[in-house]
């Protein structure tokens, strides 16, 4: 029994360390992501699986130096930012965030309204605005930590990628073939739909997301030496199993529509209906069901995390004060809470557009890709700046893979702008 319950309490206590990462992995995961996901498989099969496996440790690099900046400074990145960069800087880095988080809230409400309009009918307008001001509601007057618990049980449905991945046939050697040396199609849709992956796996709102949860998990305070070597073990072991478990899930996603959908002779994605279908082995007539729990559960995690990383972004760079423990009824976050509601509802108001909600996921993706580039670049000097980090600049390996994903980003999405 001894051992047993040493085992249950290591695991437990391995469990307490995850936190920001984890979340900020499973929010990766949106109604964006399994679009653009769901696209890539269809359209070029086994020939986009590389991208998922080549971005885990980019994204896993970049969301750490994101932390760290948050956890050793005490300050959100706009606020770092804004010390240590001319205006311009500051105002075009926040502008492209709040402009792609809003048009991102968009399409994952309207993803979310039209899985709802799939499994019960009705009118996908009204869902939207439902939606839309319940995410808001929630976020405003509960804090996010605490319906979070209960919105990952939704999130679960996207293991049903695993599970078709794991019921249909599957030629792995070809599938390991196509990891390590991918035969792809030269073009401007080939370059469209890596910059797309890049952009929902990868994405801005995530940097300023993570950065700004450390600073309010822990408050800021002096520490020792050992003390932050400590906290930045916990950090890395965070985002690493964070960053795994949302590049598992995509990678799933493409492979299950590449063996279902691809093979089918679906080769483009216009409905969430033909989405769906990519589940159809292992959930029948519950097809609709399950997609449609992973798309409102997921966007429903993700919706706040955009809202609020353009908040906390307005407020490091206004100096007003930004934090979800803020409470309006004390007359607190006035201004913080007010870009939580203008993005929410602006985005709302997107959804009312005549474009089919998996385009928009999948173009909200895209722009991701593009926006991600410059805030990568300053991120990466600022975590390099021993006048911002002190002691604690980042090591070599993450200096070198943070370089290697803003670089990689960049020549894709001038490859694509060319062609």
């Amino acid at each position: 029994m001894r051992p047993n319950l040493k085992a249950t309490r290591g695991f437990q206590q391995g469990l307490r360390q995850l936190g920001p990462g984890l979340i900020t992995g499973a929010a990766d995961d949106d109604p964006s992501g399994i679009a653009t996901y769901s696209q890539a498989g269809a359209q070029f099969g086994l020939g986009m699986l590389w991208t998922v496996v080549f971005t885990l440790p980019l994204m896993a690099a970049i969301q750490l130096v994101s932390a760290r900046i948050g956890y050793v400074t005490g300050d959100g990145l706009s606020a770092n930012i804004r010390a240590h960069y001319p205006r311009w800087i500051l105002y075009v880095c926040v502008g492209l965030l709040v402009g792609a988080n809003t048009l991102n809230i968009a399409a994952d409400i309207a993803a979310m309204a039209e899985a709802l309009r799939l499994l019960v009918g009705g009118s996908a307008h009204v869902y939207a605005v439902t939606f839309g001001l319940a995410c808001l509601v929630l976020q405003v007057f509960l804090p996010y930590a605490t319906y979070v618990r209960w919105l990952k049980w939704l999130t679960l449905a996207l293991f049903a990628y695993v599970a078709v991945v794991l019921s249909v046939r599957i030629d792995w050697l070809a599938v390991a073939r196509s990891v390590v040396w991918p035969a792809l199609p030269g073009g401007h849709d080939t370059l469209l739909t890596i910059v797309a992956v890049l952009g929902t796996t990868i994405s801005p709102y995530l940097f300023f997301w993570q950065a700004a949860q450390e600073v309010e998990d822990k408050a800021f305070r002096p520490h020792s030496v050992e003390e932050v070597d400590s906290e930045l073990a916990r950090i890395r072991l965070d985002t690493v199993v964070g960053m795994s478990f949302s590049n598992l899930i995509a990678f799933c996603i493409m492979l299950s529509t590449a063996a279902t959908l691809h093979a089918a002779g679906v080769h483009d994605i216009e409905t969430s209906s033909q989405a769906a279908e990519a589940l159809r082995p292992i959930a029948g007539d519950f097809t609709f069901l399950l997609f449609g729990l992973g798309i409102i559960g997921t966007g429903m995690l993700a919706v706040p995390v955009l809202a609020g990383s353009a908040a906390y972004a307005v407020a490091g760079a206004t100096g007003w004060s930004g934090s979800l423990s803020l409470r309006l009824d004390k007359g607190e976050g006035h201004g913080f809470y007010g870009v939580i509601a203008a993005a929410t509802i602006g985005g709302m108001v997107l959804c009312f557009t005549p474009t089919d909600p998996v385009r928009e996921l999948f173009w909200s993706a895209v722009i991701n890709g593009v926006v991600a580039v410059p805030i990568m670049a300053v991120l990466m000097r600022l975590a390099s700046n021993p006048k911002v980090m002190g002691e604690h600049v980042i090591s070599r390996r993450v200096r070198w893979l943070g370089w290697l994903a803003t670089a990689f980003m960049g020549i894709t999405v001038v490859g694509m702008f060319i062609t």
